[in-house]
């Protein structure tokens, strides 16, 4: 039975559910913060407002149909996140040039004309910022690697860790200020660590929405997901790809890893399996 005029039944529920499937969120059927942003996004298509460089930044479907475009002609706009950074701003303003038009990153009605001329009708084809992302783990980052979260584990890879490189841990930070610090200091991978109580195994989370994913970001999950399991450390270990602030605002390689409660002995031996695993693939 479908549900009254504002009322929130099991059908609207339902369809909550269902949007938070699709967009790589928490499935609770619950409007939450960051879901009703994302139903907020939802709203726009391309081509109904102009698009370019703002503080904040543009957000929204239109601004990840318009990353998707670019990258599939060959024209970098980083990840695929509906986040109108400089990157995309780069990679508009490259576009433009090449078509002969006013360079000026900005989206207007002719760049879009001639955006959906150029537009290969394989929807198939290949990005252009997946094929850089797989090519290998680091690019240019440098910076330290880049700790937070609520879990016990943090503070036991911080010790572990920063022995062998520079380390900066946030305990009590939300996503948005640690992605910030991240992004700026050119952080090597981001960690975020939280402890579920209703959990009774390990979760890693890796970025993917709006038809892309972090293939680094998959394949660092995969390493650490293969090497708990052989340590026996972990009875039920998965790998999932979402679309969490976390790792959508951050612009390296982030995972996002829930756990249950555990001794405190166990998660020291799980610092040791994360620091073997993230010395073998950020060697540098």
């Amino acid at each position: 039975m479908a549900d009254l005029p504002d009322e929130f039944g099991d059908e609207t529920v339902a369809l909550v559910e269902a949007f938070q499937r699709a967009k790589g969120l928490p499935i609770t059927g619950e409007v939450d913060e960051v879901t009703w942003t994302r139903l907020l996004e939802a709203v726009w298509h391309l081509g109904q407002r102009l698009l370019y460089l703002d503080r904040p930044y543009l957000r929204g479907d239109d601004v990840a149909e318009l990353q998707v475009r670019l990258a599939q002609l060959g024209f970098n706009p980083g990840r695929i996140d509906g986040i109108f950074g400089p990157l995309l701003e780069e990679a508009l303003s490259e576009f433009q040039r090449n078509c002969g038009l006013e360079v000026n990153a900005t989206l207007t009605r002719r760049t879009l004309l001639e955006l959906t001329r150029v537009t290969p009708s394989a929807s198939d084809r290949h990005l252009v910022n997946e094929a850089r992302d797989v090519a290998g783990f680091l690019d240019d980052a440098s910076g330290p690697f880049v700790l937070c979260g609520s879990s016990p584990l943090r503070a036991l890879l911080e010790d572990s860790l920063r022995f062998w490189r520079e380390v900066v841990s946030f305990p009590n930070a939300n996503a948005l200020d640690v992605a910030t610090f991240a992004n700026q200091h050119q952080a090597v991978v981001v960690l975020s660590l939280d402890q579920i109580d209703h959990s009774d195994g390990f979760r890693l989370n890796y970025w993917a929405s709006y038809r892309s994913h972090s293939r680094r970001g998959e394949m660092l999950a995969s390493t650490l997901a293969t090497a708990l399991s052989k340590s026996n450390i972990a009875s039920r270990v998965e790998v999932a790809a979402m679309a969490l602030p976390i790792l959508r605002e951050t612009r390296m390689t982030t995972l996002h890893v829930e756990h249950g409660p555990r001794e405190l002995d166990d998660l020291r031996d799980v610092s040791h399996v994360f620091r073997a695993v993230l010395t073998e693939v950020f060697h540098r």
